[in-house]
C-alpha cells in the first residue's frame, strides 16, 4: 500500500542512523575477503526474509568491508533490478524474486549473476521460550511485527552475527525448463541453505522443559519401565510415575538464552584474567558438518574448565553450544542451576540396579539426538589425574549408538550423526595441586560451591595460554558399516558389544592425535628424561628444537594427509619458552660459570609429569627407535623392525596412538628423520646375497648427538620397562600359573619396589591400571590367553620373543628385574597340572 511505503521511507533514515551508531557486528563468518566473488559477475545479496534492519545493516557492513553496495542498481539499463532481495515469507503467496534476473541473463548472454546468501542474527536464542524476555530476544523467522524487530535491534545491537553463504552462479542454474520452474528451484536451494545456517547457529527449537519431561515419561519405553518397577517393588503405578518425572527433572537441562549471554560475558572476562589467550584450530571441519549433522563433541577431560571452555569457543565461532553431560556431583547449590541453564544435563555415576532411571535417561538422550541437538560428553568418565588419556567408558557411547540404531528402525533411516573429537591443551591447569595430592595417595575432595569459588583467589596467578584443537570428525554410520555391518538389520543389540569398544578406541586415538604441543609439555618431555631433572640450557634448547622438527614432519592423522601437525600452533622459539615456563612456576634456572642450568624440584617434577603425559604419544615411535640404539650400536631396517614390532602394539594401546598402516615404512621414515637431524648415521652396507643392506648406527664422534639420542629414547623407557617387567613376572612361572588380576597386581608391586630402589618418585610408573592394560594388550594380540579356570597361558612364541627383545634393555636392569621377580610371584594353585594348555585357542594370533 502507498502509505506503508511512505512510512517505510520515513523510518529508513533514523533506523539507518541508529544502526550505524549503535549496532556492532560481533562475528562476520566467513571473512568477506575469502568469499571468492567473481570480478566479472554482478553480486546480488539474498536475505532469508524481508527486514528493513537486515538490509540497512548489510549496507553498513558492505561499506566497511569493501563489498559491492546493496543500494546500487544492477545495471544502468535496468535501474529497477536491486542488488538486495529477500525471499518471501512462508505465509506469503508471492513468487520468488528471481524471474526478472533470469530475464536479464537471457538479454545479456555474456554476463553472469552471483547470488550471495546473507543471514543476519540479532541474538542467538536457541529456540522457543515464553515470557517478555524471550519475546524481545528470540531471533525467529516468524516475526510478529516491526516493533519486535526494533526492540531486538536495541537489545542485541552490540551482539549481531552476519553469516555469508557460498556465492551461487545464477547462469549455472539456467536450464531449458521454463523460467518459472528455475525461479522456484533457486528459491528452494536458498531456503535449504538458510535452514541449515539457522540450525548451525541457533540449533533446533527447544521444547519447554516441562513439555519435554512429560514426553519422556509418556514414551512407551518409560511406561514399560514404570509398569515393571511398580510390579517388582509392589508399588502403585502413579507413585512410580511420579518418581520417573522426578528423575526427568533431575536430569534435564534448561538451556536459556539470557544465561548463555551472561555466561558469555563472564567467561570472556574470566579467560582474559586467567589466560594469556585461547587458541582455536580445526573449527572449520565442525562448521562444515553443523548444518546437516547431529554433532556429538567428545573432548578429553583435563579440568573442570573443559565444560565452559568448549561452549565458549563454539558460541564465539557462531555455533550453537551443546547440551553437556555432567556428573550429578556438580548439581550443587548455586552452581548446578547455572550450569543447567547453560545447557548441562546431569547423570548419576552408575545406573546399576535402577531400570527406571536408565529408561528415563535413555529416552531423554534419544529425544535430544532425534531432534538434532548437539551433545557433549567425556568418554573418559572423569578427569585425568596423570595427564594420560583414560580408557574410554562405554556408558554414554552405548546409549548414543542405541539411540542412533533406534532412529533407523523408527524413521526407516538413521540421521546423520558425527562425533567431534576435541583436544584441550593447558599450559597450566587450575587443579595442579589437587592432582598432585591425589596421585600421592590422598583421597579425592568432594566438589562444593566454596571449593569451586576458591578458584577465584588464584586469578592473579599466571596460567599461560590454552588451546582447543578439533580432531578429525568421525561420521557414525560409515564407521558402523565398516566395523559391524549387521547393525542396520540386527534385531537385538549384541552388535554393540563389539562396536562400543572399537568406537571408544577410535575416538580416543583421534583425540590424542589432535593434542597440541606447547612450551610446558615440550620442556617437561626433555627435563623428565634426564636422570636428575637437571640439564644444561644449550642442550635443552637443542632438544626442544629437535622435538619440534620431529613433530612438524608428522601429520596428526596418518590417513589424512591434510591434517595438521601437533606443532601447528606453536609460536616463539626454545630460547623464549624457557623463561616463560619458569614464570609459570614449573622450572628453575641457575646461573653457573660454565653455563646456565635448568632444573626442577621434586614438587615441580611431579607437576611436569602430568604435562609430559599429555603429549608423550606424539614421540612414541621416534623414542622407540632411539631407545633401540641405547644398548645396540647398529641395526638394519629389517633387524630393527624385528626387534620393535612386538612391543609397538603395546605402546599403541597404552598411549592411544593412531598407528601407521605400514610399521616397517614408518620405522624407515623415522630413521631418515633422525639421520637428517644428525642423531644417526647411515653406515656401510653389508653383503647379503645380491642385496646390499644399509645399516644405521650411532654417530661415533659426535657426543652431543648421542646425548640427544639418549634423551629421546628415555621418553618411552618407562613404558617399555613396565612391559618388560610384566613379561619377566609372567615368564618366571610356568604357563597357567597366574590370573589376569594376579599378574597386574604382582607387576605393580614389583614396579613400585623398583621405583623406590631406584629413587624414582613417579607414582604413575607403578599404576595398577597401566599393568591391567598391558595384560589386555597381550591378550588382544594373542600372546596370552585364558584357560577355563581364568589363568593366563602362553606358548613358545612369547618366550622366544622375550629372548629376542631383551637386548633392548640394559643388562643391569635385566638382572635387577629378575632378582625382584623371583621371590615375589606366587602362582595360583593348579588343580590338574597335566591339563595346562600349551597352545593358543584356534582363534588366537
Amino acid at each position: 500500500m502507498p502509505w506503508t511505503s511512505a512510512l517505510a521511507g520515513l523510518l529508513c533514515r533514523p533506523v539507518r542512523a541508529l544502526i550505524r551508531a549503535w549496532v556492532e557486528v560481533r562475528l562476520t563468518e566467513p571473512d568477506p575477503a575469502s568469499l571468492g566473488l567473481s570480478p566479472t559477475a554482478a553480486t546480488v545479496y539474498v536475505l532469508p526474509h524481508p527486514a528493513l534492519s537486515d538490509r540497512l545493516l548489510l549496507e553498513t557492513l558492505c561499506a566497511r568491508r569493501g563489498l559491492p553496495a546493496p543500494t546500487l542498481p544492477l545495471s544502468e539499463h535496468h535501474p529497477t533490478l536491486p542488488r538486495c532481495v529477500a525471499l518471501p515469507g512462508r505465509r506469503r503467496k508471492a513468487q520468488a524474486p528471481f524471474l526478472s534476473y533470469l530475464e536479464w541473463l537471457h538479454d545479456h548472454p555474456e554476463q553472469d549473476l552471483e547470488l550471495l546468501p546473507v543471514s543476519v542474527f540479532w541474538g542467538r536464542a536457541p529456540g522457543k521460550r515464553f515470557g517478555l524476555w524471550s519475546l524481545l530476544t528470540a531471533d525467529d523467522w516468524a516475526l510478529t511485527g516491526r516493533l519486535r524487530r526494533a526492540l531486538a535491534v536495541l537489545v542485541h545491537g552490540r551482539s549481531v552475527e552476519v553469516h555469508f553463504g557460498a556465492p551461487l552462479s545464477l547462469r549455472g542454474l539456467l536450464e531449458r525448463r521454463p523460467d518459472a520452474l528455475t525461479n522456484r528451484k533457486v528459491a528452494r536451494l536458498l531456503r535449504v541453505h538458510f535452514r541449515r545456517q539457522r540450525t548451525r547457529v541457533l540449533g533446533p527449537d527447544l521444547s519447554h522443559r516441562r513439555t519435554l519431561i512429560d514426553g519422556v515419561v509418556a514414551s512407551p519405553t518409560v511406561r514399560q519401565a514404570i509398569a515393571e518397577t511398580a510390579k517388582s517393588e509392589r508399588l502403585k503405578t502413579p507413585r512410580v510415575k511420579a518418581r520417573a518425572r522426578r528423575y526427568g527433572r533431575e536430569i534435564a537441562s534448561n538451556m536459556t538464552y539470557p544465561v548463555l549471554r551472561l555466561l558469555d560475558g563472564l567467561l570472556e572476562r574470566l579467560w582474559t584474567r586467567l589466560y594469556d589467550g585461547v587458541d582455536v584450530q580445526g573449527i572449520e571441519s565442525v562448521k562444515a558438518l553443523a548444518g546437516d549433522h547431529t554433532l556429538v563433541y567428545v573432548p578429553c577431560h583435563r579440568s573442570h574448565i573443559d565444560y565452559l571452555l568448549l561452549s565458549y569457543v563454539l558460541f564465539h565461532e557462531g555455533l550453537m553450544p551443546p547440551h553437556i553431560a555432567a556428573g550429578r556431583n556438580l548439581n550443587m547449590p548455586l552452581v548446578g542451576p547455572l550450569l543447567r541453564r547453560g545447557g548441562a544435563f546431569f547423570l548419576r555415576r552408575s545406573f546399576k540396579g535402577n531400570r527406571l532411571y536408565r529408561a528415563v535417561f535413555q529416552e531423554y538422550l534419544e529425544r535430544l539426538l532425534s531432534r538434532g541437538h548437539s551433545l557433549e560428553y567425556f568418554i573418559e568418565g572423569g578427569r585425568s589425574r596423570s595427564g594420560r588419556l583414560l580408557d574410554p567408558r562405554p556408558g554414554m557411547l552405548a546409549m548414543t549408538l542405541r539411540s542412533h540404531a533406534r532412529g533407523l528402525k523408527a524413521r526407516g533411516h538413521s540421521g546423520r550423526l558425527a562425533f567431534i573429537p576435541v583436544a584441550i591443551g593447558y599450559e597450566r591447569i587450575i587443579e595442579s595441586d589437587s592432582y598432585r595430592a591425589e596421585l600421592a595417595g590422598k583421597p579425592k575432595r568432594r566438589e562444593t560451591p566454596l571449593g569451586l569459588f576458591s578458584v577465584l583467589g588464584r586469578l592473579r596467578q599466571p596460567f599461560g595460554r590454552v588451546s582447543v584443537t578439533i580432531g578429525t570428525p568421525l561420521p557414525l554410520s560409515p564407521f558402523l558399516d565398516a566395523e559391524t555391518p549387521e547393525w542396520r538389520q540386527a534385531s537385538d543389540e549384541r552388535w554393540q558389544q563389539r562396536a562400543v569398544p572399537r568406537l571408544g578406541e577410535e575416538l580416543a586415538r583421534r583425540i590424542n592425535a589432535a593434542v597440541p604441543l606447547n612450551a610446558v609439555n615440550l620442556i617437561a618431555l626433555v627435563l623428565l628424561a634426564t636422570p636428575h631433572r637437571a640439564i644444561e640450557r644449550d642442550l635443552l634448547e637443542r632438544q626442544l628444537e629437535l622435538l619440534v622438527n620431529l613433530a612438524q614432519r608428522t601429520s596428526v592423522n596418518p590417513d589424512d594427509p591434510g591434517s595438521l601437525s601437533a606443532a601447528q600452533g606453536l609460536t616463539g622459539s626454545p630460547a623464549a619458552w624457557i623463561p616463560h615456563v619458569e614464570s609459570l612456576g614449573f622450572i628453575e634456572r641457575r646461573a653457573q660459570t660454565l653455563g646456565e642450568l635448568v632444573l626442577a624440584s621434586p614438587e615441580q617434577t611431579s607437576l611436569l609429569s602430568w604435562y609430559r603425559n599429555n603429549v608423550l604419544h606424539h614421540f612414541a615411535l621416534a623414542g622407540l627407535v632411539a631407545f633401540a640404539f641405547r644398548n645396540n650400536a647398529r641395526f638394519t631396517e629389517e633387524e630393527l623392525h624385528a626387534v620393535l614390532a612386538p612391543g609397538w602394539p603395546v605402546l599403541v594401546r597404552e598411549l592411544y596412538i593412531t598407528p601407521p598402516k605400514d610399521l616397517a615404512a614408518a620405522i624407515g621414515a623415522t630413521l631418515y628423520q633422525l639421520t637428517r637431524e644428525g642423531l644417526l648415521e647411515r653406515g656401510t652396507p653389508t653383503d647379503a646375497g645380491q642385496n646390499r643392506t644399509p645399516r644405521w648406527q650411532r654417530p661415533a664422534a659426535r657426543l652431543a648427538a648421542r646425548e640427544q639420542l639418549h634423551l629421546l629414547g628415555r621418553l618411552v623407557q618407562p613404558s617399555l620397562e613396565r612391559g618388560y617387567l610384566l613379561l619377566t613376572s609372567l615368564l618366571r612361572l610356568p604357563s597357567a600359573s597366574l590370573t589376569r588380576e594376579q599378574l597386574a597386581e604382582q607387576s605393580g608391586l614389583l614396579a613400585e619396589r623398583l621405583a623406590l630402589l631406584s629413587g624414582l618418585d613417579a607414582p604413575e610408573f607403578f599404576d595398577r591400571r597401566l599393568f591391567a592394560g598391558l595384560v589386555a594388550s597381550l591378550e588382544a594380540d594373542g600372546w596370552v590367553w585364558q584357560d577355563e579356570a581364568g589363568r593366563l597361558c602362553y606358548g613358545a612364541a612369547l618366550t622366544a620373543t622375550a629372548d629376542h627383545i631383551h637386548t633392548l634393555f640394559d643388562p643391569a636392569l635385566r638382572h635387577r628385574l629378575q632378582q625382584l621377580a623371583t621371590p615375589a610371584i606366587t602362582p595360583s594353585p593348579s588343580p590338574t597340572a597335566d591339563t595346562t594348555p600349551t597352545t593358543p585357542p584356534a582363534d588366537g594370533a
